[in-house]
């Protein structure tokens, strides 16, 4: 009698375990639509940025969230605060996926297996990356030619709370060797929505930002528009190819060769301009 009680009851924890396991969403690719025909970058059409909120109800938030992402990051609106290490890069090489999603082009690891971002002590995992042109933020009204945006976040129901993305902004120049050692992966996947298995792929290789960066709350920049997301914009600028640029549009479909999304209000929000404890001596 009590070995079938006790059967029972572990049978019982096996099922909740697995229940929470299929509510989990596996990638942050799961809280964004899954297929990228529904909405386009195209400025007069009807699956356009305008017009995203009002495609699918649980999209409202893109036209009337209060919190969303991008936003100029201007000088006269942000506060200074010291870098005090509070983030933290913590990355190594894992086997990862290279896809086309039609709107982008996206390189995802396994959850955890590529390191995370430390932020005040909390560690917000690396899910994927991926690349829109020209960029989606702007610092004092200036737009560049290139945005990289590395998703980390904690598995959990909260999501937009558990987001973090750490962008990096691009000017044409000297090619950027991270996307130079994937740039025959992107060529086979040309105007094809599809995926190549890369093997392993370090995301360190992508080239420091330096010291200098601003932090907000935002949302996700493409469908549905999550809110709550922490935003990480480091200011110094790297360089990308003409050639490696002309390769991402010319991959995805021809509705996201320019996939930034128009700058969205700050309305009142808090924008930090982290600087070394030097740079405030100055």
């Amino acid at each position: 009698m009590m070995m079938d009680q006790s059967k029972s009851i572990s049978i019982t924890l096996f099922l909740m375990v697995l229940l929470l396991q299929i509510l989990q969403p596996t990638s942050i690719t799961a809280q964004e639509v899954e297929d990228e025909s529904e909405f386009d970058y195209l400025k007069d059409s009807e699956k356009g940025p305008k017009h995203w909120g009002e495609l699918r109800e649980e999209w409202g938030a893109c036209k009337t969230g209060r919190l969303q992402s991008p936003v100029d990051l201007h000088s006269e609106i942000v506060e200074v605060h010291p870098n005090n290490g509070e983030v933290r890069l913590k990355y190594r090489p894992s086997y990862a996926i290279i896809k086309n999603r039609g709107h982008d082009i996206s390189i995802q690891w396994k959850l955890g297996a590529a390191g995370s971002v430390e932020i005040n002590g909390t560690d917000y995992w690396l899910d994927q990356c991926h690349w829109h042109s020209p960029s989606e933020h702007t610092i004092n009204g200036n737009r560049f030619d290139l945005e990289l945006h590395m998703v980390h976040r904690i598995p959990g129901p909260n999501v937009g709370n558990n987001i973090v993305v750490v962008a990096y902004l691009y000017k044409t120049g000297k090619p950027d060797m991270f996307l130079s050692q994937v740039s025959q992966d992107i060529k086979s996947m040309i105007d094809v929505e599809a995926e190549r298995h890369r093997g392993v792929v370090d995301p360190r290789d992508v080239k420091n930002g330096g010291a200098k960066f601003y932090k907000y709350k935002g949302s996700l920049t493409v469908p549905p528009c999550t809110e709550g997301v922490t935003w990480i914009i480091h200011k110094k600028l790297t360089t990308v190819s003409r050639k490696q640029m002309e390769l991402l549009r010319e991959a995805v479909h021809d509705y996201a060769e320019l996939n930034a999304r128009p700058l969205q209000a700050l309305n009142g929000r808090d924008v930090h301009f982290h600087v070394s404890e030097s740079h405030l001596m100055d």
